[in-house]
């Protein structure tokens, strides 16, 4: 669930959905059916105990699957879940923690500057606030997101590859960047479900839409555009 994007391209933002009142796109409801049949209270997939542990769970999943994230962050919180203990191993200390979850020397700077700077600038909590969260080290909008709604419960759409792919496919946005996708997807829902959808299509993406080898007849939802 990490900050994996990045198209390096002009934001554009599809005309046709500017607000919740619009036409909604082909077949929209029936997609909405297939998410809220197969995955209807769908959990977050990052085991976390607080606000900290998901941001740095989050941060670790950026090109790394959260099933590895789960094995490696109680490794790291055997040494404490506050952001003393963390920054108490140094940037060597948690990069060898958190080496099988990949770019571990860049995530081991970003873990540890965050961590410095929630306890120099916030008293060592995460703070609740959208632009206080996205200045923190290693930290984009779609972590920020996460952390908003999972923790705060502050409506967020986070976006990741497999929610931007799914949106393609499914004409809920022709947007290039990640936020041109959320503006997207914020407009066709409601800000109540708009945490439910986010996991609905990660989980969905994951299990039937993926990026490679996808058969379109053999998928519950994009069989229903062919």
């Amino acid at each position: 669930m990490g900050e994996t994007l990045s198209f390096g391209k002009k934001e554009r933002v599809s005309p046709i959905f500017t607000n919740a009142m619009m036409k909604k796109p082909p077949h929209f409801c029936e997609i909405c059916a297939v998410l809220d049949s197969l995955y209807p209270d769908p959990p977050i997939p990052l085991q976390f105990s607080d606000a900290y542990t998901l941001l740095v769970a989050v941060v670790l999943s950026a090109q790394c699957t959260d099933k590895r994230v789960n094995e490696v962050t109680p490794r790291l919180w055997a040494h404490g879940t506050r952001p003393q203990d963390i920054l108490a191993l140094g940037e060597t200390g948690i990069s060898e923690i958190i080496r099988p979850c990949g770019l571990y020397q860049n995530k081991a700077r970003a873990i540890y500057g965050l961590s410095e700077a929630i306890i120099q600038n916030y008293g060592g909590q995460v703070p609740s606030a959208r632009d206080a969260l996205e200045k923190l080290p290693g930290v984009g909008r779609k972590t920020a997101n996460v952390i908003l709604s999972h923790v705060f419960g502050v409506p967020a759409f986070a976006v990741d590859t497999h929610v931007h792919r799914l949106a393609n496919r499914w004409g809920w946005s022709d947007a290039t960047t990640p936020t041109g996708v959320e503006k997207d997807l914020c407009a066709l829902f409601d800000d109540s479900e708009w945490t439910k959808r986010h996991l609905q299509m990660i989980y969905f993406g994951r299990n039937y839409c993926k990026a490679k080898g996808h058969d379109p007849n053999a998928c519950p939802a994009c069989a229903l555009l062919v």
